[in-house]
């Protein structure tokens, strides 16, 4: 059983929602947020990434950063800029990249749906990066990121969804800077709202796509609250955190591609004849970059070469969903023995390009350097769930998830 909860959402005003709305902080570092903001005073990225608003010098875990974002974000909400909905709501998140598009439902989750494992993780999370986001919750008092979640698909979730776009008017329709189309309809019918908490009561699990380390932090400022509140009833809104709920057939995952900044004091034939070793190797004769078109086919860029990688039958297990990834291939038999990348949370000889960003600038990287990238198949949406059902976490950087969802269209406060 999925418990999901109706809130006030803080949001933007109609003419402001294309200017506030911003990409998730975790997808750029501050100089490139500062760039992205310009002398643009109603980004929310003033309230996600607050460090841009002061001297470049002052670090991104300054205390000084927290408050600046806690007063940017009572600022905006001072200025009329967000308003709090009146009555409790559900809203409808659709979003448009080119020919694909994926309608999700804006919500409250659970901390104990999250806690009891009901709402599934398959990543680990970094306890430099949770305690960031725990400060920012805390200073915020408000969950001012979403979380993208997903569910198996339910047609009668579909269903109600689908009418209540077709006989409503949204309340945002624009086009971001990257040319996605974001589209919301707030749902404040009770009988609605009603309709969808029972539906989810029958689903089983939620499963985290991206923002494990928002979820977590939201969670530690909870268990917090709770050690303070010892008679919390459970319902206060600090038991929630704020998330968007995808059904997983209409997810797109795109490749998480690697570049290697050397290749490990081997000449380039002796690296070619060691990937041997483990994976068919031939040239691709092909004009354009090579981006594989399934599963156990990795292309490789290497002194201006485009390679077709096929892992021998040794190197993964078939009935294990885990090792059965590209990425898993390709670290446990090439970027670990080979290239000695033992651990890529933490290695700075590797990069990591979502796809998004095109097999060209993979090309860019390498050229002219003794670099070596890798370009992979997309994961399987099927595969993240099954390794997260099995209680398994997917080695990192497995997933690039398109397109991002904005920040600042929805904020849940924890008053």
């Amino acid at each position: 059983m999925t418990i999901i909860k109706a809130f006030n959402g803080i949001r933007p005003v109609p003419e402001l929602a294309d200017k506030i709305a911003a990409l998730p902080y975790d997808v750029m570092n501050s100089q490139e947020a500062r760039v992205i903001v310009g002398d643009n005073p109603y980004s929310f990225l003033h309230v996600d990434k607050a460090e841009i608003d002061l001297e470049s010098s002052v670090s991104i875990y300054d205390y000084k950063v927290y408050e600046k974002a806690r007063d940017n974000l009572e600022y905006m909400i001072k200025k009329g800029w967000l308003t709090q909905d009146k009555n409790k709501c559900f809203y409808i998140y659709k979003q448009i990249m080119g020919e694909h598009e994926q309608t999700g439902l804006v919500c409250c989750l659970s901390v104990d749906d999250y806690l009891n494992d009901r709402i599934k993780k398959h990543e680990h999370t970094r306890k430099d990066k949770e305690q960031d986001r725990i400060n920012h919750v805390k200073y915020c008092n408000a969950n001012t990121g979403p979380i993208f979640l997903m569910y198996a698909a339910n047609n009668q979730v579909d269903k109600i969804k689908n009418e209540y776009m077709k006989n409503n008017l949204p309340v945002y329709d624009f086009v971001s800077e990257d040319n996605i189309r974001h589209i919301v309809w707030v749902i404040d019918n009770n009988e609605t709202i009603e309709m969808l908490i029972n539906l989810f009561k029958e689903i089983d699990n939620l499963y985290i796509a991206d923002g494990h380390h928002r979820a977590a932090s939201a969670v530690k400022v909870a268990e917090e609250k709770r050690e303070k509140n010892a008679d919390y009833t459970g319902n206060e809104e600090f038991n929630f955190f704020l998330g968007v709920l995808f059904p997983h057939n209409e997810l797109k995952i795109m490749d998480y591609n690697r570049v290697i900044k050397d290749l490990n004091g081997l000449a380039a034939e002796e690296f070619i004849n060691c990937v041997k070793e483990k994976f068919i190797v031939e040239e691709y004769k092909g004009k354009e970059q090579y981006l594989p078109d399934r599963k156990h086919k990795i292309g490789m860029f290497l002194q201006n070469k485009w390679y077709i990688l096929t892992p021998m039958k040794d190197t993964y297990g078939e009935n294990d969903t885990e090792k059965n990834l590209d990425v898993s291939i390709l670290q446990n038999n090439l970027l670990s023995p080979v290239l000695g990348i033992k651990d890529v949370r933490t290695d700075d000889r590797i990069d990591f390009v979502g796809g998004i960003r095109g097999l060209k600038e993979l090309e860019r990287r390498v050229n002219n350097t003794t670099a070596v990238a890798f370009s992979l198949y997309p994961t399987d949406v099927n595969d993240l769930m099954d390794i997260a059902n099995q209680g398994k976490v997917m080695p990192p950087k497995s997933t690039w998830f398109e397109p991002k969802l904005r920040s600042g269209l929805f904020i849940h406060s924890l008053e």
